[in-house]
C-alpha cells in the first residue's frame, strides 16, 4: 500500500479520497454479553471458529471473536461480519469508565464525543474488541510509541487486563 500511495499522484489521490468518503461504514462486529460461549477451534486460516459439537463453555473476563459464518467471511461477503463473546456485564461496567475517565480524561475528550474519531484522533466506535485491546495492551507496555500515542500513555498505564477487555467491549458495541 505505501508504494502504491507513494506513486499516486494529487489528482489520483483526490479521486480516491471523494470515493472513500462517500462510502458507509457497516457495523462488522456483533457484540453479545454471555458467561458461556460455543466451544471453539482455530480454522485451518488461523481464525477463532465455532466447534463442531455444540456445547458451550463457561467464561471468564476473555473475548471470542469469531466470523458468523466462516465461509462467507473467507470469501469476504460485505453482508457478514464476526460475533465477540464478551463478559456479562461487560459493556456497562466499562460504559462508566470510558465515560468517566476513572481519573483520566474520559475517552470522549480526544476521541470525540461519540467516539468516532476527532482530526487525527481515530475512531473507537464499532471497532474490532480484540484489536482494541491490542492497542492498548501494546501502548502500555511500550510496543507500540510514538507522537500519536504519547496522550494515551498516562491513560493506560494502571489500567489492567479486565478492564481492557471491558472497554474494549463497550467500544465494540457501539455504532459506527
Amino acid at each position: 500500500m505505501d508504494a502504491i500511495a507513494a506513486a499516486a499522484n494529487a489528482e489520483e489521490i483526490k479521486i480516491a479520497a471523494d470515493y472513500f468518503s462517500k462510502l458507509h461504514y457497516k457495523k462488522w462486529i456483533r457484540v453479545v454479553e454471555a458467561g458461556k460461549v460455543p466451544k471453539f477451534e482455530i480454522s485451518s486460516h488461523n481464525m477463532l471458529v465455532k466447534a463442531r459439537a455444540t456445547a458451550l463453555r463457561r467464561w471468564a473476563w476473555r473475548i471470542a471473536e469469531m466470523p458468523e459464518n466462516l465461509d462467507r467471511v473467507e470469501l469476504r461477503d460485505p453482508s457478514l461480519g464476526f460475533v465477540a463473546y464478551v463478559p456479562k456485564g461487560a459493556i456497562a461496567k466499562a460504559g462508566k469508565l470510558v465515560e468517566s475517565g476513572n481519573g483520566a480524561f474520559p475517552c470522549a475528550s480526544c476521541h470525540g464525543a461519540d467516539l468516532k474519531g476527532s482530526g487525527d484522533v481515530p475512531a473507537l466506535a464499532g471497532r474490532s474488541p480484540s484489536g482494541i485491546v491490542r492497542q492498548l495492551y501494546d501502548i502500555q507496555h511500550g510496543t507500540r510509541t510514538g507522537p500519536a500515542v504519547d496522550p494515551m500513555q498516562p491513560e493506560v498505564a494502571a489500567m489492567t487486563d479486565e478492564s481492557r477487555v471491558y472497554i474494549a467491549a463497550y467500544l465494540a458495541s457501539l455504532r459506527p
